[in-house]
């Protein structure tokens, strides 16, 4: 099915050793933006973010995360500052993002990383707006209990974090991790979106709803 138009305008960079996809979505009416997942390492990656958020003149609203580990929160630390905003997550993982540093340990990453607090916690089914656009946040546990993604209705996308990939689903073995809840959300809530929704992953490339359902 040919979309006929997206509200939302969106930006993909791939950060740190994780390959972990950050993204940038905007209104392009009123300029309202939110930087999702901010994964930014070292200063070239947060230095092409911001930039590109200031030659496109954005006003950054919110800083979004789908989940708090730690590739996918480097940079939300440097965002809030740079940004003044606050960095918007679920309940389910608040004890995740002020374990940042333990999470290194794990991985036996030479990193230390001070504790996140998320600033603001949103329920499940909870909606915020850019411009006049709306976002879904929907709570989907399995990769970690306080997963996240947000659905775009107007604009047709959801962002899924590593719940869901282009062909593939996020890894279960990590605390808070379950493959039960993991295929419950996927299947009773990502599938019942529209087929035409294009997924953007925290991961690896796009793809969309009714692909990865033809792969189940």
């Amino acid at each position: 099915m040919t979309k006929e138009y997206v509200i939302m305008e969106i930006k993909r960079f791939v950060c740190n050793i994780f390959d972990e996809n950050t993204y940038v979505l905007w209104d392009d009416a009123s300029r309202e933006a939110a930087i999702v997942d901010p994964g930014m390492a070292d200063t070239s990656e947060e230095k092409a973010i911001d930039s590109f958020i200031a030659d496109n003149r954005l006003k950054i609203k919110y800083i979004l995360l789908t989940h708090a580990h730690l590739d996918h929160t480097f940079g939300a630390a440097h965002a809030r500052e740079v940004y003044g905003t606050e960095v918007l997550g679920h309940n389910g993982d608040g004890e995740l993002a002020r374990n940042l540093d333990g999470q290194a340990r794990m991985f036996h990453l030479p990193y230390r990383l001070k504790p996140l607090e998320i600033d603001h916690y949103l329920a499940d089914n909870e909606r915020i707006t850019l411009g006049t656009e709306e976002l879904v946040a929907m709570n989907l546990p399995g990769h970690s209990e306080g997963s996240l993604a947000y659905y775009a209705p107007q604009s047709d996308f959801v962002l899924t974090g590593d719940v869901l990939f282009n062909n593939g689903v996020g890894r279960t073995d990590l605390p808070g991790g379950s493959s039960q809840k993991l295929f419950s959300s996927i299947m009773t809530r990502l599938f019942t979106l529209p087929d035409s929704t294009t997924v953007f992953a925290g991961h690896g490339a796009p793809t969309t709803i009714g692909a990865e359902k033809a792969r189940f």
